[in-house]
């Protein structure tokens, strides 16, 4: 996936997903594996989510492997790189991985006069702390020359806000910040650092609730150019192009996959 061969014992390129049970994740995945890249996928609760997954990885002819990871509580990282380094020298026989998303998280709206300090500080610990902290644990297991996606949201832009998400949206702007610093330090390495920003996306992650909520779904619709909601393999489909040597030219950006959402 990388333009530079990776400093290991196999010239196997391999991608960690976090949060790869469902959605965009699971759609990464496969995606890298389509690509050539080995997998390593995570999950918190959904374990059958992640087999699917793996499955998934397997049918294109991939070769993945789960791990659970809990994105919010960060005493669990060294434990995780430990998980990480034993999988890379057991399947892959390599020391080295080539990419990392940065997809797991949560949604959910609340009005800013109504949003709890408990809820504040979720949003902060798996949407911010845990891609921060757990980038900073996996980067010297980080090949030079490797990728890192970080998946934020349009509700970060001034494009896709609205009212109910200044917590959730916060969070995500302060990810595409992030990014744009983890491109600038890393560059001596010559990792390249990106984030995607999806709009409104079919996934899991909305809870059914553009199923149980027809007129919400046809409003999002109407407001989005291309006349649909987004699908978990629009967003995929960036992420892989940003992992792989295609995207080789390409830091410290943040690209909008929403298909023209309020445009």
């Amino acid at each position: 996936m990388s333009s530079t061969t990776p400093s290991t014992t196999s010239t196997t390129p391999v991608t960690v997903v976090v949060g790869a049970s469902s959605g965009i994740g699971q759609a990464a995945a496969i995606r890298a594996a389509e690509g050539g890249s080995g997998v390593i996928v995570t999950y918190n609760s959904n374990k059958d989510g992640a087999a699917e997954t793996v499955a998934r990885v397997e049918e294109v002819g991939g070769t993945a492997v789960a791990l659970p990871l809990d994105v919010g509580d960060s005493s669990t990282f060294p434990a995780f790189r430990g998980a990480v380094e034993q999988a890379l020298a057991q399947t892959w026989a390599a020391d080295k991985v080539t990419g990392l998303v940065n997809n797991a998280g949560f949604g959910g709206g609340t009005p800013f006069a109504e949003t709890t300090e408990e809820q504040l500080d979720r949003f902060y610990r798996v949407i911010f702390k845990g891609p921060y902290l757990i980038t900073q644990t996996l980067l010297p297991l980080i090949a030079d020359g490797g990728a890192i996606v970080n998946t934020s949201s349009n509700s970060a832009l001034p494009s896709g806000l609205s009212e109910g998400y200044s917590a959730y949206g916060s969070m995500k702007g302060a990810v595409i910040v992030l990014t744009r610093y983890l491109a600038k330090e890393l560059s001596g390495r010559r990792i390249r650092v990106n984030s995607v920003s999806p709009g409104p996306t079919n996934t899991p992650f909305a809870g059914g609730a553009f199923e149980e909520l027809p007129e919400m779904t046809a409003e999002l619709v109407e407001r989005t150019a291309l006349g649909r909601l987004g699908d978990p393999d629009d967003a995929a489909s960036v992420i892989a192009f940003l992992l792989s040597d295609g995207g080789r030219w390409v830091t410290a950006q943040d690209v909008e996959v929403s298909g023209g959402f309020n445009l």
